[in-house]
C-alpha cells in the first residue's frame, strides 16, 4: 500500500491528469484522422453567385469592416455582407464543420453590446417554418435587432451554433452550409 503522503497525493493526482489528457489528446487526434475533422476547411469559391434580391428586396454588397476583415482572414469559407438599405444581411458559407461559425450574440458581446431578449422565432407563420434566433443588442444609443439561422444542403435549419456544429461534426447535417444574420435597426419596421 502506498503511504498517504503529500507527496504521494500530488504525484497521482500529476499522473491522473497527465492520463486524461492523454486519453483527450488520442481520442480527437484519432477522429480527425478518421472523419476529417481537423483538416481545413475548403474555401467556397468567391464565383459562387450571391443573391440579388433578399426577403423581395434588391441587396446591394458591402464590405466588410476592419474586424470583420481580419475574422474573415481566417475563416474557413466565405463570408459577404449585404443590404437592402434598411438591414444588414451577413452570410457565412462553409463547407466543413468549424468552431469559426458561432452564434452572432458572442460577435456583439466582444464588440461591447449587451444582448437582450434572446428568443426563438419561427421565420414564418405556421408550425412548419423553420426556428431562429433573434435577440436585442444594445451600445450607446444603438439598439439592433438580430437574427440568425444556419440552413444544410438538405434544407434543414438549426438555430443554434453548437447543435448545428455536432449534427455537421456527426454526420447527421450535410455542407455546404450557410449561416444567415439579419441585423436592422430596432426602431425599423419587422422583416
Amino acid at each position: 500500500m502506498i503511504p498517504n503522503t503529500f507527496q504521494n497525493r500530488v504525484l497521482g493526482k500529476s499522473l491522473f491528469g497527465a492520463a486524461m489528457l492523454a486519453c483527450a489528446l488520442w481520442g480527437a487526434f484519432s477522429a480527425g484522422a478518421r472523419d476529417g475533422a481537423f483538416a481545413p476547411a475548403a474555401i467556397v469559391p468567391a464565383t459562387a453567385e450571391l443573391p440579388r434580391h433578399w426577403q423581395g428586396a434588391a441587396v446591394r454588397p458591402l464590405a466588410l469592416s476592419a474586424v470583420e476583415q481580419r475574422f474573415a482572414d481566417r475563416f474557413p469559407g466565405r463570408i459577404t455582407r449585404l443590404t437592402d438599405g434598411r438591414q444588414i444581411v451577413v452570410l457565412r458559407d462553409v463547407t466543413a464543420p468549424t468552431r469559426m461559425l458561432h452564434p452572432a450574440a458572442d460577435c456583439y458581446r466582444a464588440l461591447g453590446y449587451r444582448i437582450e431578449s434572446e428568443r426563438l422565432e419561427r421565420t414564418a407563420a405556421g408550425a412548419a417554418a423553420p426556428v431562429q434566433r433573434c435577440f436585442i443588442a444594445r451600445k450607446s444609443d444603438t439598439a439592433l435587432r438580430v437574427c440568425e439561422q444556419i440552413e444544410d444542403a438538405r434544407g434543414q435549419h438549426f438555430a443554434d451554433a453548437s447543435a448545428w456544429y455536432w449534427a455537421a461534426a456527426m454526420g447527421q447535417s450535410s455542407g455546404p452550409w450557410r449561416a444567415v444574420t439579419i441585423t436592422r435597426p430596432l426602431n425599423s419596421d419587422p422583416v
